[in-house]
């Protein structure tokens, strides 16, 4: 049977994979985000979201438990006024950000990284290609006004302090967004639609993944 992995600790992710019906399993990478940035010296946002991923995607792929399977590792980073925001950590930095993205707009960009781990035996009857290719999907999030008590309440549940940008659509951040310009799955983590495309690369058709197939 067809294995998709997921490179990601993410839980909404693997929700959203869920939710679509893609058959899948999550095995976390054990990368270190801080140190694959300093090696590159990667300061753009939407490369540092494709870089991330490739990195996450690649480490998962070397283990013993990817053999035969599709490994997907994805980042996002979060773009506004020219800097990169990733996760903020710290209620003092989410807190900041968010009375500066208060009425205005910002990019989410989610890289996406597929390594195809099949066997590729050209004497066999092996399904395997060997890609391992990616690309990053973007969407402008507009936000409305947010006062600091909201801002501050919001903080309080700890929801933003582990999200690129310091917020969510899929959780209590919703009420905070005016709209999204792009496809909303990328601004959760992981756009179905990109992930059908870089199947495709790999010969692979997202129906094969189904869980109703």
């Amino acid at each position: 049977m067809l294995r998709l992995i997921l490179a990601s600790q993410s839980p909404a992710r693997t929700k959203l994979l869920t939710e679509a019906g893609i058959r899948h399993t999550v095995l976390v990478s054990d990368v270190d985000e801080d140190a694959v940035q300093a090696r590159y010296g990667v300061t753009d946002p939407h490369d540092t979201a494709l870089l991330l991923a490739r990195a996450k995607a690649e480490a998962v792929a070397a283990l013993p438990e990817a053999e035969g399977a599709l490994v997907l590792g994805c980042d996002s980073v979060f773009e506004f006024d020219g800097e990169a925001h990733g996760k903020p950590y710290t209620a003092a930095v989410a807190r900041e950000r968010m009375l500066r993205m208060s009425g205005n707009t910002g990019v989410l960009h989610t890289g996406h990284w597929l390594v195809d781990c099949r066997d590729t035996d050209p004497d066999g009857d092996a399904p395997g290609t060997g890609a391992t290719l990616g690309t990053v999907a973007s969407a402008e999030v507009s936000f409305l006004d947010m006062d600091a008590a909201e801002i501050d309440a919001y903080i309080a549940t700890g929801e933003p302090l582990h999200c690129a940008g310091s917020f969510t659509i899929d959780g209590l951040g919703g009420a905070f967004i005016r709209k999204v310009d792009g496809d909303p799955h990328t601004v959760v983590g992981l756009s179905v639609s990109t992930l059908r495309g870089l199947l495709a690369q790999a010969q692979v058709r997202i129906t094969e993944l189904w869980t109703a197939s």
